[in-house]
Parts: structure tokens; sequence; C-alpha cells
């Protein structure tokens, strides 16, 4: 597992996720620059996906990111914690590994899910990414987790230390 800081949307893998939203058309953050990267067509294929529950993920091609695919994932709204939140991030870990595995990606970024509009706590969404993508790290050629920031990149290493 590798812990980078940069533009996901630059990155040369097989996938690239992204911390969607529901409808799956769009957004800020990473989805925003995901979807201006990849173009107008990435719009069109998610349109046609009926968009996307917290939890689950979809799959399309990446168009113009360097990518071959996007898995478009939906974190869930931190809600304090008690609204079943910690499964629900652990499943967009889980079913993305699954959709990686089943189209054979060998090379896969995931962002920070859930860490910006949606409030989830830094520490406890980076405990819940590294716990639930480390027992997979064997199933990929590369597993990248790619932060938005310096600050970010420090959560992730100093959880892989312990």
């Amino acid at each position: 597992m590798q812990i980078v800081c940069g533009d996901i949307t630059t990155l040369e893998v097989d996938a690239i996720v992204n911390a969607a939203n529901t409808r799956l058309l769009g957004g800020g953050g990473v989805d925003g620059a995901i979807h201006s990267a990849a173009g107008p067509q990435l719009l069109e294929a998610c349109r046609k996906l009926n968009g996307c529950r917290t939890g689950e993920a979809k799959i399309t091609p990446g168009f113009n990111l360097p990518a071959k695919w996007v898995i478009h994932t939906v974190g869930p709204i931190w809600k304090g914690g008690h609204a079943n939140e910690a499964e629900q991030l652990a499943d967009c870990y889980r079913n993305t590994i699954q959709l990686a595995l089943t189209h054979q990606v060998r090379s896969i970024a995931f962002p920070c899910i859930s860490t910006g509009v949606y409030g989830y706590p830094k520490e406890k969404a980076a405990e819940i990414a590294i716990k639930t993508l480390l027992p997979h790290d064997q199933d990929f050629e590369q597993l990248i987790i790619c932060c938005f920031s310096a600050n970010d990149q420090r959560i992730y290493e100093q959880l892989l230390k312990t």
C-alpha cells in the first residue's frame, strides 16, 4: 500500500476511485475534479447508472483520464458517528475492491472518502480505510491512497506504521 499526496486524476493506474454523491452527476472536491478531467462523456455514462446508494460502488470508463476505469462510491455524511457511518464507509472500500477485482483491475487509487464536505473526521476515516484495504494489498500490483494534503498524507502514513 502506498500513500501519496497529489492529484488523483493524473495517476496512471487501471482505476481511480471517485468519492461521489448519490446522483453520480458530479459535484465538488475530488468528484468535480474527476468529472472535469474525464470530460463530458463521464457525465453521460454516469446518467445511465441511475445513481448509487451510500456504501455501494459503480464503474464507468475513465474516458480522458489516464485511468481506464473510474469506480464511483458514495461515502456517508458524518452525523456524529451514531448513524452507521463506520460500516457504510467500510462498505465503500469493500464494494469498490470487489468491483475492481471483477474487472481485473491490477492497480487502483483511492481518495480520502467522506473527509471533505461530508465531514467525516479524517483520523477516523483513515483508520477505516487502512483496516479495510490492507488485507487486499496483495490482490493488486499497486494499491494507492491519494491524499489531497500533506497533513492527510501524514495521518495515513502514521497509521500504517502502527
